[in-house]
């Protein structure tokens, strides 16, 4: 799949199906519903690849040729700050956004960067130091865990 094309998760109706969800964030939130804010919405919600700013720029272009970089890039970090995305933790590459804000844990693939989440509980209840607790107060926990995804471990086909 090319990095322009989106990795559906499924969850829009026929029209989108995110305005109300996207009406009702920006409404608790004290933004503006515009129609680039909803468009850049509309992309991270149905996005399972962890796009990058780049990414989501690239395909609301498509609706809106003339959506700048920079309104993209600031529509994600206020997402993200606002808890209605996440950035995924750096790997030496472009900053990632997340639409699951919920606990999960993750899967990257060091060759294609490719991230896929992981639910598995015992990650969750993996318990934290005692001296680390002393001075630091631990507000969530998140594995990682690098290494081949299925098609970087066939290599390139040969024929």
């Amino acid at each position: 799949m090319h990095a322009d094309e989106p990795h559906r998760r499924g969850e829009e109706d026929e029209d989108g199906g995110v305005y109300p969800a996207f009406s009702t964030l920006c409404e608790r939130h004290g933004l503006r519903a515009t129609p680039q804010r909803a468009a850049v919405y509309r992309e991270l919600r149905g996005s399972a690849d962890h796009p990058s700013a780049e990414t989501i720029f690239r395909r609301v272009r498509r609706r809106l040729p003339n959506v700048s970089f920079d309104t993209v890039n600031r529509t994600l970090l206020t997402f993200a700050s606002v808890g209605a995305a996440a950035v995924v933790e750096g790997f030496g590459d472009s900053r990632r956004f997340d639409p699951d804000t919920h606990n999960h844990h993750r899967l990257v693939c060091v060759k294609c960067r490719a991230i896929r989440d992981v639910r598995y509980p015992p990650y969750d209840d993996l318990p934290v130091p005692p001296e680390l607790t002393r001075d630091f107060e631990v507000l969530g926990k998140r594995v990682v865990l690098q290494g081949l995804c299925p098609l970087c471990r066939q290599g390139p086909q040969r024929g």
